[in-house]
């Protein structure tokens, strides 16, 4: 009775439940994710002034309605990307401005292609440009509906301007000249920034680390010719799992300290090396790393071995033997 009759503890009460849910709901959840999530190796820096402002001629003009900006781990959303999108993609986002969130722009419905490497599959400016001003003059069946709003016509062009191309059939007048507008030309700065990052790529990766040096190896069993570890993981492991094992938090697990690594499932561990790994949804896929660079038992024994020996784990090195059995029957 007294909370209902004193409006000051009823309105103190609400207040602290609404600020409870709130650093509750939203605000230790936020800083949970932006602690996990970190942006990928290599991957693009923040949007430069133009292109942000071409990622908010991009909001304001609802291209997200009908675009998507997410790789999903199915085949038939091969053709948008190198790989399914992970958390770690949206993580170079930034505030809007003080006021308003970043939009991720994810997107839910494909009226029109993927756009998460659209900067890659189609890097000219040229061919944005005319497809803004009329679709179907770039793709003869498109739906997507003309932005002529964003180009301006001229009888003559001035200095500066960027005219655009457009076929006669699709001009209205053709004496005149189409000109892009300052919004059209940040709309295709924005577009053309969209690149997935690749982790897979190994042509950042210098040469010399793919040379397999052989160094022998005392094993349980006697003395056996092994290529060198180090090099293997650097050239094929390193730009995923990083130098010092430690992973990237929300796209790759670590090695460091890691069970599979120390643990005694060796024909976990190699059928993971040679066909990939997709069991926890905080992580990015893996893929068969060793199948896609034809290894050898021997290769797979010398990168276990400096796995469980490197970043302070201190595990019993494998023998040749033990993995040319698990190796042998993953293969048949």
């Amino acid at each position: 009775m007294i909370l209902l009759n004193d409006h000051r503890i009823l309105f103190g009460s609400a207040l602290c439940l609404f600020v409870f849910l709130t650093l509750y709901i939203a605000v230790l959840p936020a800083l949970d994710n932006q602690r996990i999530n970190k942006p990928l190796p290599r991957q693009s820096k923040v949007l430069t002034a133009k292109e942000k402002a071409g990622k908010m001629v991009y909001i304001e003009n609802g291209c997200v309605a009908c675009h998507t900006q997410q790789v999903r781990n199915v085949e038939m959303d091969n053709v948008f990307g190198k790989r399914p999108s992970i958390p770690a993609d949206f993580a170079i986002n930034r505030r809007t401005d003080f006021w308003r969130n970043t939009a991720n722009l994810m997107g839910t419905q494909r009226a029109g292609p993927d756009l998460t490497s659209i900067g890659e599959r189609q890097p000219s400016a040229e061919w944005h440009l005319i497809h803004l001003y009329q679709p179907r003059a770039a793709v003869e069946a498109s739906i997507m509906p003309s932005y002529e709003f964003l180009f301006i016509e001229r009888d003559y062009l001035q200095p500066g301007d960027v005219e655009v191309k457009v076929p006669e059939k699709f001009l209205k007048n053709k004496r005149k000249k189409i000109v892009a507008t300052t919004k059209a030309l940040q709309l295709v700065a924005y577009l053309k920034s969209l690149k997935q990052t690749d982790y897979t790529d190994k042509s950042i990766v210098p040469p010399f680390l793919y040379k397999q040096t052989k160094k022998e190896t005392e094993g349980a069993q006697g003395a056996t010719n092994l290529p060198d570890g180090a090099e293997l993981f650097t050239a094929n492991c390193a730009s995923c799992h990083q130098a010092n094992g430690e992973g990237v938090p929300g796209a790759f697990p670590p090695l460091k300290g890691s069970p599979v690594v120390s643990g005694g499932d060796l024909e976990l561990y190699v059928t993971i090396i040679m066909k990939g790994y997709d069991p926890r949804p905080e992580f990015a896929t893996m893929p068969p790393v060793g199948t896609n660079a034809n290894f050898t038992a021997e290769d797979v024994t010398a990168i276990i071995n400096h796995e469980r020996t490197s970043w302070g784990n201190n595990s019993k090195k494998v023998t040749l033997e033990e993995i040319k059995v698990v190796y042998d029957k993953i293969k048949k």
